[in-house]
């Protein structure tokens, strides 16, 4: 059967609202950006990829990839590239035996679990349901229990991909292994791009159960010292988050942590969850102890907490290790600046403190913060951006760097990788795309090019 042909949206021939359409659409973040590629290709095989590559080779421009739209910063869309949109490859395929899974960038998280949950698997994507695993797994992949199940782009066993100069490869360990190096954790400046991802996945815990504290914001020094002292020891089958936030029907700021255990049986799931259960702070508003849950159920609630057509400003930081995090993060937990915002810390420990494989993500500490500043309306944006702003002026000092996936690097530079890891990603960028044929890094002005992003702890807010 013939391939079909790419469809290809000019921006100066198309009709200007099929252009639009095709622009924005799929950005998530209903801030848009003032960024306009030359023409939109929509694939639908991978060979696609190649033609749109070699087609901006011989234009002399840039390429551009989108694979779920998710990035706060709209990555994807860059003045004068060929943008191309990866939503119409649809590949997922289990090998039960070897427990690898393929699937196309344009795959999100609860896509690649409902396929493969229902024949005992999972995989640790992104928490939000819509949220591609392309974007996710080069940016490190911060995904379902991080804290102890690792990253998710170590699972990356391999990836089929079209570089710079319009080749297809295969990248494995030993086959094209600088570009594996560079797929775990090189974010968007990976200097390729994907078609087909090959992943390890894990059995399906036969359990999923949670409990779920909610306080009011005078508690929470007490509660943060509380989960921030529990983490690092608590079961290696706990996420452990704590949440600023305005829950429905309460309307006031309140702190809200919220552990969800993946074991093998309900006892197992019901010890795991204990010691954190007897020792929670006294004076919760909301107490749920050792409740049945699911990977669904969570996606249900990440999709209410961050919904679409909504416009975002999101920051974030690794804090350090030796400092009073409670402290340093209490501005941002009190004083959220509308009823949809919430700033989070996730716990990291153990995973940040074992040695790393080798590859680009480095870049972590014992505390993961995050800002997910949320609103609706164009009036407010001076507002929620500025408090953004003034929250980070006071925690990025007290951190190490950031994680690629909740930055824009238009706005903010710092540490994203550890200088040697920097270092040797910068130089296979310039060595596997010489013309800065993929977009890259999207910083200021959109001129890093083929020199790449700094990785230096200095700050313009």
């Amino acid at each position: 059967m013939a391939t079909p042909a790419m469809f290809i949206t000019w921006r100066d021939s198309a009709d200007a609202n099929v252009y639009e359409k095709e622009r924005v659409d799929r950005v998530f973040n209903a801030i848009k950006p003032n960024r306009y590629p030359r023409a939109i290709v929509k694939v639908t095989h991978p060979s696609h990829v190649q033609e749109a590559v070699q087609l901006a080779n011989q234009l002399q421009c840039r390429v551009s990839v989108r694979s779920g739209g998710h990035s706060w910063a709209a990555w994807s869309v860059r003045d004068d590239a060929i943008l191309i949109d990866l939503e119409g490859l649809n590949e997922v395929e289990l090998d039960e035996s070897k427990r690898i899974v393929k699937a196309s960038p344009s795959t999100t998280g609860i896509m690649l679990n409902e396929i493969i949950g229902k024949r005992g698997f999972m995989f640790g994507g992104g928490h939000c349901p819509d949220v591609g695993i392309g974007g996710f797994l080069l940016q490190g992949g911060m995904g379902w229990n991080c804290k102890n199940w690792g990253w998710a782009c170590e699972q990356i066993v391999g990836l089929d991909v079209v570089t710079a100069a319009g080749e297809i490869l295969h990248c494995n360990e030993t086959e094209n292994a600088e570009l594996l190096w560079c797929a775990r954790g090189a974010g968007p400046g990976f200097p390729a791009i994907v078609t087909r991802f090959y992943l390890n996945v894990r059995p399906k815990p036969a359990a999923m159960y949670r409990s779920t504290f909610i306080y009011p914001i005078s508690e929470y020094k007490i509660v943060m010292d509380w989960v921030i002292k529990a983490s690092p020891t608590s079961d290696p089958g706990n996420e452990i988050v704590a949440v600023s936030l305005i829950p429905e029907g309460i309307d006031e700021i309140c702190i809200m942590v919220h552990i969800v255990t993946f074991q093998e049986s309900e006892s197992a799931a019901c010890e795991a969850l204990r010691p954190l259960n007897d020792s929670h702070p006294a004076g919760a508003i909301v107490e749920v102890i050792s409740q049945p849950t699911s990977v669904a159920d969570q996606y249900q609630d990440q999709a209410k907490a961050n919904p679409s057509n909504h416009r975002y400003c999101t920051e974030n930081a690794y804090i350090n290790d030796d400092v009073d995090v409670t402290a340093v993060l209490e501005k941002a937990f009190t004083t959220l600046p509308h009823p949809k915002s919430f700033a989070l810390w996730f716990s990291m420990a153990p995973m940040s403190r074992r040695p790393l494989p080798d590859m680009a993500c480095t870049m972590q500490s014992d505390h993961y913060f995050a800002l997910y500043t949320v609103w609706e309306n164009v009036e407010d944006d001076v507002r929620c951006k500025g408090w953004v702003n003034n929250i980070m002026k006071d925690v990025a000092p007290m951190s190490k760097g950031a994680y690629l996936g909740d930055s824009d690097f238009q706005i903010r530079t710092t540490k994203f990788w550890t200088d040697e890891a920097a270092e040797k990603l910068m130089k296979l960028r310039r060595k596997w795309d010489p013309k800065g044929t993929v977009s890259g890094y999207l910083d200021d002005g959109d001129i890093s090019g083929t020199r790449g992003l700094d990785n230096q702890n200095w700050s313009k807010i």
